[in-house]
């Protein structure tokens, strides 16, 4: 699909802020070879770019002076990334010399790109469909090699194949719906009611096997949040610094030193977890112990995954301070795992483990401080995680939220539509919930998208992609 826009010159730099060994300044637009001008080849009798091949040399501002050693590649329009003609020098990754390259570049004749613009450009070119673009930001911003992998598969236009494959069954019956609207009286062969309702049914399966696929991704796709909670002293610090490796969490005897809530990224096993240590669960008059106690409570309501950390080494006595059990008991068997800590100190009796599983949780003796049982908490806390599934095939389409309301939207006018037709309401009726359903897949591959939403999308990029 191609769409007009205003064809001007764009440049950014396309790699992260900060230091780096290498640094890239992208051009596109029509005249981007003119700002091949600032280029000086290394090579005597250079005779301008060969397109697609890497050019040693320096690039000079107006005045001549030399503001880096580069290789630049020209890649002229259609066969490029945004469909246009697209200039790129790769410079050192320093900050300071690439914003000098790329002020030379504005002071040329480019102006500063927008959040997305060289991926709304390949998107209006129609180099990728909206699908693709939207994959382009998730790979970029792929945090574990699961959302790596499913963000590479929408890249590859298996989402945008998939959904243009239903769309086209419905297309084909809208036409054999309009043939029989159109030539009421002629002898034409049209769907039956049952005939039509199988097809629809079999769009409405299969839209379902991709909400599905929707659904199984969720926690490899938004990462999952798991929170540590329990009473004072019994480890919760500890052991959030036993996950990620390091001392991330002050750790003392003296109670009450969590005062508010920390979090960190983990990776179980390509699962991306978000770790919060909260503070520990006991009556205070303390005014910020109180709060980061709520706190601590409120997240803890809203995790995928609560750890009642328990001490092992001290007698399990819930009614004497029921606040963590009420907690723990909030969330249900299927949201806790009752880590019983310090395996590495004489048990407590009554055994706190048996206690915890006496209440329904299943619990895992673990000491933070030796490491003992940490793998095995992390292998249950994963399979609680995910529900024992393992991670999204690579080569299975998963839509994104914004593409999962779409089929959700479509699978519900599918199925008042099945309603109809066993109601053998007017073929011309029928039509108008096929329409539906149809712009709504389109909406997912960009060919029926207002201009807000293609805006919102794109402006959730980051500049120089």
């Amino acid at each position: 699909m191609t769409m007009p826009f205003d064809a001007d010159i764009i440049a950014a730099i396309a790699t992260p802020p900060g230091k780096g060994g290498v640094g890239v300044i992208r051009i596109s637009g029509p005249g981007s070879l003119d700002i091949g001008a600032l280029f000086h080849s290394s090579k005597p009798g250079f005779a301008g770019f060969s397109p697609y091949r890497l050019h040693h040399g320096t690039i000079r501002d107006a005045s001549g002076r030399i503001l880096d050693e580069v290789l630049a590649v020209f890649m002229p329009g259609p066969a490029s990334y945004t469909g246009e003609d697209v200039l790129e020098i790769q410079g050192h990754g320093g900050p300071a010399v690439l914003r000098r390259i790329l002020e030379a570049c504005l002071a040329a004749g480019a102006r500063p790109a927008l959040p997305g613009e060289f991926t709304k450009r390949a998107f209006l070119n129609g180099r990728m469909d909206l699908s693709q673009a939207e994959a382009v930001a998730e790979l970029a911003g792929a945090g574990s090699a699961a959302q790596a992998d499913m963000a590479l598969a929408r890249l590859r236009g298996l989402v945008g194949d998939r959904t243009r494959e239903l769309r086209a069954a419905l297309e084909d019956l809208r036409a054999k719906l309009c043939l029989a609207v159109d030539f009421p009286d002629e002898d034409v062969e049209c769907l039956s009611y049952q005939d039509f309702a199988t097809a629809v049914g079999d769009v409405i399966a299969r839209t379902d096997e991709l909400l599905r696929a929707f659904d199984r991704a969720r926690p490899w796709r938004e990462g999952a949040l798991a929170v540590l909670f329990g009473r004072v002293n019994a480890g919760k610090s500890s052991l959030f610094n036993a996950f990620l490796g390091r001392e991330r969490a002050i750790v003392t005897a003296a109670p009450g030193t969590t005062r508010d809530f920390l979090e960190e990224g983990l990776d179980l096993d390509g699962l991306p977890v978000r770790l919060a240590d909260t503070a520990g669960l006991r009556q205070t008059v303390d005014e910020a112990e109180r709060l980061g106690l709520d706190r601590g409570r409120e997240l803890a309501a809203q995790a995928d995954l609560g750890l009642y950390i328990v001490d092992g080494s001290a007698p399990y006595a819930p009614d004497d301070d029921p606040e963590d059990r009420r907690l723990a008991e909030s969330l249900g068997p299927e949201r806790v795992i009752a880590v019983v800590n310090k395996a590495d100190l004489p048990q407590a009796s009554p055994d706190p483990a048996g206690e915890c599983e006496r209440l329904g949780f299943t619990a895992v003796r673990i000491s933070a401080k030796t490491g003992q049982g940490i793998d095995e908490l992390a292998r249950l806390m994963r399979e609680r995680l995910t529900g024992g599934r393992e991670s999204p095939e690579p080569e299975r389409p998963v839509p994104n939220l914004r593409e999962a309301l779409a089929l959700r939207t479509a699978r519900r006018e599918l199925a008042e539509l099945l309603e109809d037709i066993a109601a053998q309401t007017p073929f011309d009726l029928l039509g108008v919930r096929l329409e539906t359903a149809c712009a709504k897949f389109s909406e997912i591959t960009g060919e029926i998208a207002p201009d807000d939403v293609l805006n919102r999308i794109f402006a959730s990029f980051c500049i120089g992609k």
